[in-house]
Parts: C-alpha cells; sequence; structure tokens
C-alpha cells in the first residue's frame, strides 16, 4: 500500500452555539487532508487551533510531496522522516501541526486497510469513555452562564468545563490581571451555583502568570474545581511544578504541545496531575501513544483537552491510563457540519465505533463549500 495522493484543504467554518435561547456566534479554522494509497483506500486527517492555511500549505508543497512512494501502514517510519523534514531541531508549531494531520489520517487509513477501529489497534482498553462538556466562554455574561450550565446538566452531562482569565496577560494594558480573575470568581461561582451537582473545571488557555494563577486556584478550591486546565503563559514547566504545590486543584495541560519531550518534562518536575496530549497536534496517534505511555510510568491519566473529540476518543479508549474526552461545544459544532456518522454521547458517555478507521469520514460537498479558495 504505496502513498500515491496526499491533499490539505483549509476550512473556514462558521459556528452557532445554539443552547441559550440568544444563539451565538463564532468560527473555527480547520485543517484536513487526505492520504490515498495506490489500492484505492484513503485515510481522513485534521489539525486546527495553529495557523490552519499554513499548515496545508505544508502539507501540500513539503510535507505531502516528501512520503509519496512510502508503504501507508509503516506510520511510524513516515513520521521520523516527517520529523527530520520539518522539525530537526525541535520545532513545534506549524510542524507538528502538520506530522499531526497527516498521522491522524494513516492511522485512518490502517484501522480501513485491517478492519478495525483505530481505538481497538491503540489497545482497546475500553469500548466508551466518559465526556465532558466545555460549555462555559467569555462571550456569556455570567447569567448566561448559569443557564447554560443547567441546560447542559439537563443534556445529562455531570461533568462541565468553562473558561477563565481569558486574553488577561495579552490584554493586560486595557484591564488589569487582578481584575479579570476576580471577575472569574464570581462567573465560576455563579455556575457553581447554579448546577451545584456537576463536576466543574476551568481551563485558562495558558492566559495567567503564576502569581495570579495561585491567588486564582486559592480563591476557587473551596468551589472544588475538578482540575485547572493551562493555567499558566506556555506551559511553564517550573512554575507550573510551583503552582501544584501551591494549591489542592489538580493541574492539567498538554493539549497543545508538539513533542514528547515537553511532557517528559512535566513528569519529572512534578508538574502535572493530568496529561492532555491532543492527537490533532501533538504528533498524531503515533506520538500520543508513546506520551501516554510515558505518563503511565509515572502514574498519571491521560485526558483529551483541546476540542476534537472524534479524534481523541480513539486514544482515550485504546490505551489503558485514558480517561474522558472533551466534548467541547464549538468544536463538535465544527465537526457536526463536515462529518457523517459522529456519535452521539449519551448519559454522560461516548461509545466507539466498531467502523475501521475511524468510524466517520466527511461529506465531500460540505468541506468543498467550506474551502477557503486561495488566489
Amino acid at each position: 500500500m504505496r502513498i500515491v495522493r496526499v491533499t490539505a484543504r483549509n476550512l473556514h467554518i462558521p459556528v452557532t452555539l445554539d443552547v441559550l435561547d440568544q444563539p451565538k456566534h463564532t468560527q473555527h479554522n480547520f485543517c484536513v487532508v487526505e492520504v490515498e494509497t495506490d489500492d484505492g483506500l484513503t485515510g481522513q486527517g485534521m489539525s486546527s487551533i495553529g495557523p490552519t492555511g499554513v499548515i496545508a500549505h505544508a502539507i501540500n508543497t513539503v510535507a505531502g510531496p516528501a512520503i509519496l512512494g512510502d508503504e501507508a501502514l509503516n506510520h511510524a517510519r513516515v513520521w521520523e522522516k516527517l520529523y527530520w523534514l520539518l522539525a530537526p531541531r525541535g520545532q513545534t508549531g506549524v510542524a507538528m501541526h502538520a506530522i499531526a494531520a497527516i498521522d491522524v489520517a494513516l492511522w485512518d487509513l490502517k484501522g480501513k486497510a485491517l478492519g478495525q477501529p483505530v481505538w481497538r489497534l491503540l489497545g482497546g482498553a475500553r469500548d466508551r469513555c466518559q465526556v465532558y462538556a466545555t460549555f462555559g466562554f467569555g462571550f456569556y455574561d455570567r447569567d448566561e452562564l448559569a443557564e447554560a450550565a443547567r441546560r447542559w446538566q439537563a443534556r445529562g452531562f455531570s461533568r462541565l468545563k468553562m473558561t477563565v482569565g481569558m486574553g488577561a496577560l495579552a490584554g493586560r494594558e486595557q484591564r488589569p490581571v487582578m481584575d479579570v480573575i476576580k471577575e472569574d470568581v464570581a462567573r465560576v461561582t455563579a455556575v457553581r451555583e447554579a448546577a451545584p451537582g456537576v463536576e466543574l473545571y476551568l481551563d485558562a488557555n495558558c492566559s495567567l502568570d503564576l502569581y495570579h494563577a495561585a491567588k486564582l486556584a486559592a480563591w476557587l478550591e473551596p468551589l472544588k474545581i475538578g482540575f485547572f486546565e493551562e493555567p499558566i503563559t506556555g506551559n511553564d514547566v517550573l512554575q507550573m511544578a510551583e503552582l501544584r504545590r501551591r494549591t489542592s486543584i489538580p493541574l492539567a495541560c498538554g493539549q497543545n504541545e508538539g513533542l514528547a519531550y515537553r511532557f517528559r518534562d512535566l513528569f519529572a518536575a512534578g508538574a502535572v496531575d493530568i496529561a492532555q496530549p491532543n492527537v490533532a497536534i501533538s504528533g498524531g496517534f503515533t506520538q500520543c501513544q508513546q506520551i501516554a505511555g510515558m505518563a503511565a510510568a509515572y502514574t498519571l491519566p491521560v485526558e483529551n483537552g483541546g476540542a476534537w473529540p472524534f479524534h481523541n476518543m480513539h486514544l482515550q479508549a485504546g490505551v489503558p491510563n485514558g480517561t474522558m474526552v472533551e466534548y467541547h461545544h464549538p468544536g463538535v459544532t465544527c465537526c457536526q457540519q463536515i462529518y457523517r456518522d459522529l456519535p452521539e454521547p449519551q448519559d454522560g458517555w461516548i461509545a466507539l465505533p466498531d467502523a475501521p478507521g475511524l468510524g466517520f469520514s466527511w461529506d465531500e460537498d460540505a468541506v468543498q463549500a467550506l474551502t477557503v479558495k486561495e488566489h
């Protein structure tokens, strides 16, 4: 099975969130990639969060041509080849996004060739995973957050995540960081009061420094927070370790990390309670499986953070220390516009498909309609 075609496209996907009576509108950029072999099989991958137009261009002009003629089932060999081509001095960013998108496609292809779902090829540790809904974003005010939490709980989600600290360091010349986190306390309290029985998680998206992250964690400890994700800018290893010493709230991070050594450093420093490799960014299934193995050696769980549940659920179900899948509302709504046969969570769980590969594929008409046309 030799690779004969690699094609990436940059999508711009408008998203409408209709949980509340007054819908909210946002958008996502999305890079999809398709790998075809000489026997007609195709595999589909993706990446996002990074500059997807640049990622697609890197795949179409550099990474894709480099692997034409390679054996598609030798995903580890292809991964190494792309690493030394795109990231020979430890670069992450676009390089690892491109590798991740291609690697996901190769695992989808491998599953189809062998007639098995990806989660089973990764180890088949479980056939369903717990899910948590990421629902609470900065564009909601306090009352909207509280109502959204109640409605998600009514949908059967007993685990909810909301953002805090958003844009705090980036916007500190317009608004003091302390003001941001004081408002966060009020917002989190409103959600906790609206949905007292849920497991509540927080995500700062790397927007705080150590001082303010520690302050916020201390103020919120009485609210029984399940984990605090990416509290510190850049996932700084030493500062994450110091924050972990100062708070009883479990710390999580890793969804945007590109290389395995970053996870090694986090584990060795005692900086995290939960590792969050993301198959769409952290080098695909090939590297994320290795990261999960490292985490297991430190007796740490891995968990999906990073918006793309239908791809990441395969990792969480495949490896023994896999746990939860993030049902990120905008990310899910984005995927629903382009993919067919996506599973629906039931009572806080998502069942893994038995269909080969990822178990779903995109609608070509939808992808074409949402593709950004190059000038």
